[in-house]
């Protein structure tokens, strides 16, 4: 099992049921590996750290072709490596999102599909590049998404 970092691996970030069952490859380019590396390092390891707990990965690297069988966005940040999307159980989405925004360096951030007293809602998409830190904050509502600048 190949490790990104201390606590994250690299199937954890290609696992895809879509690609199991569409036969769709998803293994990454050495440059897609080497994001995905900067990614955990600088973001996902901090946020484990911290917090104490293990980091949920729910959507990590996708293909061009994966991507594009699940509909996502053809400049997706995921495709090149540079982007997770994860829980951490037992701590609200939001929390998690707030100390991100206020203690690391990123490049987009998105608290999507959380709600108000539910702390299992949605979950957090986060983004790095070393070359670009725009620290882009929003939340994404549902059904929609409709986006909103900040977290709220």
């Amino acid at each position: 099992m190949a490790n990104l970092s201390k606590h994250f691996t690299l199937a954890e970030f290609t696992r895809s049921q879509t690609a199991t069952r569409h036969g769709i490859s998803n293994r990454p380019t050495p440059a897609h590996l080497e994001a995905m590396k900067l990614l955990c390092e600088r973001v996902l390891e901090p946020v484990r750290e911290h917090f104490g707990r293990p980091v949920r990965i729910t959507s990590g690297y996708r293909s061009a072709a994966l991507n594009r069988k699940i509909g996502g966005s053809q400049t997706s940040q995921h495709s090149r490596g540079e982007a997770a999307d994860f829980e951490m159980p037992g701590i609200d989405n939001r929390t998690v999102a707030k100390w991100i925004r206020d203690n690391l360096r990123f490049d987009q951030l998105i608290l999507e599909g959380a709600k108000r007293g539910d702390p299992n809602a949605g979950w957090i998409h986060v983004s790095y590049r070393a070359d670009r830190a725009r620290m882009d904050v929003l939340t994404a509502t549902f059904p929609g998404p409709k986006y909103s600048r900040g977290i709220s």
